[in-house]
């Protein structure tokens, strides 16, 4: 399986093509140290067999942000490599820190933009990356990845908004390009030749007036060009189209480019890997060879072992459905997939970090701050004697299902649904035993069967299938609706 081979980033062998991406914890305090959460979250995705992964933003500077790690002073050195040394302790997983620097924001909704920034500014913000980075290496971690995506500074630059006039103009794609390459130009400088270096960036901002793919190719290509070991591809969350709710700190994934950055349970999945192709195909044309990642509900080990094995990306990065189920890796290789805690891309999580609340997901057992421990010798949840009883009710445009309760150790019930004839595939993830879907179509055929799970992933066998074909609603003729 192409999934789970090694690759190699600059002397960084990383052991499969999994990569969990930066996902703020908000499990530190506010003064940005490491902590015993922090360190427990990270070793759970060891464990699990995740081959990169890439620790949540960490700030090179002290501006406020609530909970949020740091790295910007030589006091928080120690507590890292308290981390890196951990999840090398507990398992064979890569571990770098995502390198953050952001502009000031307000709870009016206020926000600061690079034109405030001074010349004196930007180079004191170049001298942050790179010291940042010697910081990471002085640490043990493995590389180090500079976050270039969403609304942080670096991004901000690369924007087609960028509203800067000088040599760091957003009009051209030369100005806009400039920032990144002084960064790295200092980085590689105090960091070294044979430290791995990535970086994230937009395959397409998803704002009026953004870049899109058309850029996204060049930029990648210059950024191949400066010598980055791997091109990490999110799209989206960004200020520009971002909602402001009254007395709240700005949110950037709030708006539609933020839907596209978290994209929830009704968009597709894997519905950015053409970017990811496209910039791929690009930059390999160029003559690079460049590891190239993306993200974006990629959490069904076919759609991943698909993408990876077609040469389309070299790696995939799964960020909620790792959350969700940080044993994700170990369930495929010991092909125990019907044992995966599925993401239902409800984005609980996504409000919790808006929040500034502990990040957690709602499929795991109440009141808990990590997933659940692998366990193998689980005795999976059992329907009782008379079966699930699921039943299936049409009316007013949608199908409510009903079941009884399994017996065992349930923490939640899986729903699976298949159109007319096709596959049956899990859609959703509930803890009652009733759920509406409000996505289904008259004259098309709807089967439906809902298995019970407990806490690890250990599944119940499938209940009795209810099958649903609700009638087309009347459709005028078109002489009528023209009339």
């Amino acid at each position: 399986m192409k999934l789970l081979e090694p690759i190699d980033i600059n002397g960084m062998v990383v052991a499969n093509r999994v990569v969990v991406p930066a996902m703020v914890t908000r499990l530190s305090g506010g003064d940005g140290f490491v902590n015993q959460d922090i360190i427990d979250r990270y070793v759970r995705y060891g464990e699990g067999g995740v081959g990169l992964i890439v620790v949540e933003a960490m700030a090179i500077h002290d501006s406020k942000s609530g909970p949020l790690l740091r790295i910007s002073d030589d006091q928080f050195v120690p507590g890292l490599a308290y981390l890196a040394a951990r999840v090398h302790d507990a398992s064979d997983s890569k571990i770098v820190p995502q390198i953050i620097h952001f502009l000031k924001v307000a709870r009016s909704g206020w926000r600061q933009t690079l034109d405030t920034l001074s010349r004196a500014d930007i180079d004191l913000i170049i001298e942050q990356f790179g010291d940042a980075c010697a910081r990471a290496r002085e640490a043990g971690f493995d590389g180090a990845e500079l976050h270039s995506a969403h609304a942080y500074t670096l991004a901000s630059f690369l924007s087609r908004v960028n509203p800067r006039d000088d040599e760091f103009t957003g009009k051209t794609l030369e100005g806009r390009l400039r920032m990144i390459g002084l960064v790295m130009e200092n980085v590689r400088r105090k960091v070294g030749k044979d430290f791995p270096l990535g970086i994230r960036f937009l395959a397409d901002e998803y704002i009026k007036d953004g870049y899109t793919i058309t850029d996204a190719k060049l930029i990648a290509l210059r950024l191949a060009q400066l010598g980055f070991d791997y091109l990490s591809l999110s799209v989206g969350g960004k200020f520009e189209d971002a909602v402001h709710k009254d007395s709240e700190v700005l949110y950037p994934y709030t708006g539609y480019s933020g839907d596209r950055c978290m994209p929830g349970a009704w968009f597709p999945p894997a519905l950015h890997v053409h970017l990811g192709g496209e910039i791929k195909a690009f930059i390999t044309q160029k003559g690079f060879d460049t590891p190239v990642m993306i993200a974006g509900k990629i959490s069904d080990p076919e759609d991943a072992e698909r993408l990876v094995a077609a040469g389309v990306v070299d790696m995939v990065a799964i960020a909620r459905g790792l959350l969700a189920d940080p044993d994700w890796v170990r369930k495929v290789r010991e092909d125990r997939r019907e044992r995966i805690v599925q993401c239902d891309y409800c984005n609980w999580c996504k409000e919790l970090d808006g929040a500034h609340e502990k990040v957690r997901c709602i499929i795991w057992p109440k009141e808990t701050l990590q997933a659940p421990p692998y366990a193998l010798a689980n005795e999976a949840p059992a329907w009782p004697e008379g079966g699930a009883g699921l039943a299936a009710d049409y009316a007013d445009g949608a199908v409510t299902l009903r079941w009884g309760k399994a017996l065992g150790s349930v923490a939640g019930y899986d729903i699976y649904r298949a159109d007319d004839d096709g596959k049956l595939k899990a859609i959703r993830a509930v803890r009652a035993q009733r759920w509406t879907d409000r996505s289904v179509m008259g004259g098309i055929a709807y089967r439906y069967h809902v298995r019970a799970r407990d806490a690890a992933g250990m599944p119940s066998a499938p209940s009795n299938t209810a099958v649903v074909k609700p009638e087309p609603s009347s459709v005028p003729a078109a002489s009528q609706a023209n009339e």
